[in-house]
């Protein structure tokens, strides 16, 4: 799901500060990759734990999504920043830590990767547990809309508050936000599916071409994150709000790398 939005620059070795093109690719790369083993592990923990006679259980799962996020935010975090969630993308772009010339790009890695994981698991496993790594509101509509939005905005606070932050410990980013995607998925996992990422449920939507109740993992996560990351703005704010060119070089997510500057 989760999480930077830090990129690396080359403005201090070209002086029109362009983007050295296989720096980005090297990006989007790890951003795929990252995702797509997120994605990859969560539907299979799912299918297993179906499959096998509840082997996992329903905690269990929660904590191998939490753990599977940490992993992740740890191995890729200092090369894409790890968002892995077009939300959080979207959410960082709007409080200028994204430049949005990138967003498409990386909003369609992290959709291929998501689509790409379903297809794998479907694949692996076949079609009669396949359906259930999907996210369908268990209640109304409105109740899953809601939950998602809160979620979203507890996770996207949370990321901001170690991302974004240089009072906040680094070294403990990926621990902070596994273990926020563990609680918010034991909270709102039977009713929901806790997915708080359009592209957790866009995936496997588009391999079993089933699009009910959509929109609401679309909206709801999308709205919670941008409500998240603001909030967190307003409540750190010291002299002036961040922008492009005040960087946290302590980020959690990508540790030295530099945040790139919009064109």
């Amino acid at each position: 799901m989760i999480k930077d939005e830090y990129l690396v620059s080359n403005k201090s070795n070209n002086s029109s500060g362009g983007m050295v093109p296989i720096q980005f690719l090297q990006q989007l790369m790890a951003e795929l990759i990252g995702t797509y083993l997120l994605m990859f592990t969560g539907f299979t923990s799912i299918v297993v734990n179906l499959g096998k006679d509840n082997i996992l259980t329903f905690p269990g799962v929660a904590i191998l999504w939490g753990l599977d996020v940490m992993v992740m935010v740890y191995t890729v975090g200092h090369i894409s920043g790890a968002h892995f969630n077009p939300a959080v993308t979207i959410a960082f772009a709007t409080c200028k830590k994204f430049a949005w010339k990138r967003v498409p790009a990386y909003i369609c890695a992290q959709l291929f990767a998501s689509t790409l994981a379903s297809g794998t698991v479907r694949l692996a496993f076949g079609g009669e547990h396949y359906q259930s790594v999907g996210t369908l509101p268990a209640g109304s509509n409105v109740q899953s809309l809601l939950l998602e939005f809160v979620i979203t905005f507890y996770l996207m606070f949370a990321v901001s508050g170690v991302s974004t932050d240089e009072r906040a410990t680094p070294e403990l980013a990926g621990i902070a936000v596994g273990a926020t995607v563990t609680v918010n998925s034991l909270l709102a996992g039977p009713i929901s599916g806790a997915s708080m990422n359009p592209a957790r449920s866009l995936g496997p939507a588009i391999v079993s071409n089933c699009y009910t109740g959509i929109w609401v993992y679309i909206v709801g996560p999308i709205a919670g994150a941008l409500a998240g990351c603001w909030v967190y703005n307003i409540v750190r704010l010291k002299d002036k709000p961040p922008s492009t060119e005040t960087v946290n070089r302590n980020s959690s997510f990508r540790m030295r790398a530099r945040m790139i500057s919009s064109l």
